[in-house]
């Protein structure tokens, strides 16, 4: 096989807090893996990205979705819900990334087929290095569905 350059990843990220958007945008960027991120700041928002409604009816379909749990509107709870009962988007890989690490948000994200579960860490270094992480693995390790 020869070397190709492979399409950029896209990222969806949700999550109402600006902090933890910038320093997980910081991380992304700190990778060689090629990625274009966008950002919602709501569950509803979320929605309306992913099925290109209203403002987002340009949205690109992401590849993999950093998700939040707790967000007004709608929580990270229903959007992971409504991502994977929603034929079109359900092959999306879903990583919830949050600060809970209680067994009910986590048992409960897996119960709703979140792809992956991932506490925020306190620290600044290891919360760049968890997400560094999530983006070498879905950029470099996993395979991920072709765009349709």
């Amino acid at each position: 096989m020869g070397v190709h350059t492979a399409a950029p990843v896209r990222i969806l990220v949700v999550d109402d807090d600006p902090g933890d958007v910038l320093m997980i945008e910081e991380a992304l960027g700190d990778s060689d893996v090629q990625k274009a991120i966008d950002v919602v700041s709501d569950g509803q928002e979320a929605m309306e990205f992913l099925r290109r409604e209203g403002r987002h009816s340009a949205a690109l379909r992401p590849d993999v979705i950093l998700l939040d749990l707790n967000m007004p509107r709608m929580d990270g709870r229903q959007v992971l819900s409504a991502v994977k009962s929603d034929e079109d988007l359900r092959t999306i890989p879903v990583v919830v990334l949050t600060t809970s690490n209680a067994d009910t948000d986590i048992i409960g994200s897996y119960t709703l087929q979140a792809n992956a579960y991932v506490s925020k860490p306190i620290d600044l270094d290891d919360f760049n290095s968890a997400v560094r992480r999530i983006d070498q693995f879905f950029g470099r390790v996993a395979v991920l569905p072709r765009r349709r």
